[in-house]
């Protein structure tokens, strides 16, 4: 009764629109998102005058009763102090359970991120913080501030089914530290740098040559321990026999030794200094020049598993194509092969996940990755989330749109350099071409999708010569103004991605 009283009384406020989802009333404090008479989003809070609200920035107001009302703005502090409150607004380490990571470039995705997970149904874990170190620094924000971003997303959804944290692609221990003073969950260790694809052109005598000029004090290990390992009987899981002679061990050692000792030496900085804390680890060699060969597969695997390092998800390098924001690339068929290899090694040598980067829409390969697999997944999107913020835009401001795609393909053939893309420029739609009826459909575009997705950094960066933000206000302006259109567009989107996860979860 006293929580109906303090709900309703929230809601007689003048001027104050209630997020309904986000009310919750805890040890006699009633939260809440608002939105002001401004347009601008507040935490609310209203308890007994006789309750401290300590750390809370903001502003106080006398309430009905004996109660008063709090109002303060989405800050870190403020984030901080809620978290402090309500506890499962913290992310927590979600082990193997079936995961999908929730990249988001502007910090206003989550709540149709877990629209579409709730709607989705089943037991989908998402981790609606994630970004990379590199995707931070293009789009000027910090560790904490993707995280913040993500919890009042939670916190405006009343979400309270557990999520996690991703900091994703990690390359240093510096990169470590800052994720591990915002409290992630799910440390992605990166060391693409250090793989060597080289070995695949060499001769015998140049494998050998760098086989000897492996790090082997790093590696804790010798030439003749690591033949011996490996030479004297097949690997056997599931009914696969992965089988190693000495030329095949000598270029899976080359190709990935160096990035065994890399991932070795970040784990164990994350062990030392993130002690007590509860988090998991994912490895990623899947942004490199060739495929993942099974033998290759066992070999990461065994050599970190010898080293100490422990991880639920590892994201190898599958065959075909994961270009940007497109659908999948290559032969459906032996796609399904080459990862039904990887998730048996996966479950034979320590039942952890495969993780798919680069995931977003390859809707074809969703259905086979989840069966292969028996739920042993997790799922990596980032990018399609901002090009679902433009398929908000293009619908409200066509000029906008225009100037962004305009300026984008100008941009395109330098921030194409750091990305697996294929899109050109004399493919994509000219823009003297697009009509209003054409623009919105930019997005169904190949080349103009891929065009716009790994353009982001640029769009959102980019300062008119009067120093004002020459496409990011207007829009964040229009996200924050139609945040229903875009929650819905993407809960359309993100069903699509999620739903072959919980139709076809396997076994797992």
């Amino acid at each position: 009764m006293q929580e109906d009283a303090s709900k309703n009384a929230l809601r007689a406020v003048p001027g104050l629109h209630v997020e309904e989802t986000s009310m919750v009333v805890h040890e006699d404090v009633l939260y809440a998102l608002v939105t002001d008479e401004h347009g601008k989003q507040r935490l609310a809070a209203s308890t007994l005058s006789a309750v401290t609200l300590g750390d809370f920035e903001g502003q106080t107001f006398a309430s009905a009763g004996e109660r008063v009302l709090a109002l303060g703005p989405l800050t870190a502090q403020n984030a901080a102090w809620l978290r402090e409150r309500l506890d499962w607004l913290h992310p927590t380490a979600q082990g193997t359970r079936t995961s999908v990571g929730l990249g988001d470039r502007l910090g206003l995705a989550t709540p149709g991120h877990l629209r579409a997970v709730r709607k989705a149904g089943g037991t989908i874990v998402p981790l609606p913080a994630q970004q990379s170190i590199r995707e931070m620094t293009r789009t000027g924000r910090t560790p904490q501030q993707v995280m913040d971003d993500a919890m009042w997303g939670v916190f405006a959804e009343g979400w309270r089914s557990g999520f996690g944290a991703d900091a994703d692609h990690l390359k240093t221990p510096e990169d470590i530290d800052r994720c591990l003073a915002a409290g992630y969950t799910f440390y992605t260790f990166d060391p693409g740098q250090y793989v060597d694809d080289s070995g695949m052109k060499l001769t015998p005598a140049a494998i050998q040559t760098r086989l000897e000029e492996l790090p082997w004090q790093q590696l804790e290990d010798r030439p003749a321990d690591l033949f011996a390992r490996y030479l004297r009987h097949p690997f056997q899981c599931e009914g696969y026999s992965i089988v190693f002679d000495q030329q095949t061990l000598m270029q899976a050692a080359v190709k990935y030794g160096r990035a065994v000792a890399h991932v070795a030496l970040l784990y164990r900085h994350l062990a030392q200094w993130g002690a007590g804390g509860a988090w998991e680890v994912e490895i990623s060699v899947d942004e490199t020049d060739y495929p993942t060969t099974p033998a290759e597969h066992v070999y990461l695997a065994t050599e970190l598993r010898r080293l100490g390092v422990q991880w639920v998800s590892m994201a190898p390098r599958f065959i075909g194509s994961f270009e940007k924001g497109v659908d999948y690339i290559g032969d459906l068929r032996a796609f399904e092969e080459d990862i039904a290899v990887h998730a048996a090694i996966a479950r034979t040598l320590g039942r952890y996940k495969i993780s798919l980067h680069s995931g977003s829409d390859k809707f074809s390969i969703y259905e086979p990755a989840a069966r292969q697999t028996h739920g042993l997944v997790h799922l990596k999107t980032a990018g399609t989330s901002y090009l679902e913020a433009l398929r908000t835009v293009a619908a409200l401001d066509t000029e906008l749109m225009r100037s962004i795609y305009t300026f984008a393909r100008e941009c395109y053939p330098q921030d194409r350099a750091s990305y697996h893309v294929s899109a050109q420029l004399e493919r994509a739609p000219a823009v003297a071409s697009l009509t209003l009826e054409t623009l919105p459909l930019l997005l169904e575009q190949f080349d103009a999708r891929e065009i716009l997705h790994v353009t982001f950094g640029s769009i959102l960066a980019a300062r008119a010569e009067n120093g004002q933000w020459r496409f990011y206000d207007q829009i964040m302006e229009l996200l924050r103004t139609h945040a229903e259109l875009y929650a819905t567009n993407l809960e359309t989107h993100f069903l699509r991605h999620i739903q072959p996860f919980v139709i076809n979860p396997g076994r797992g």
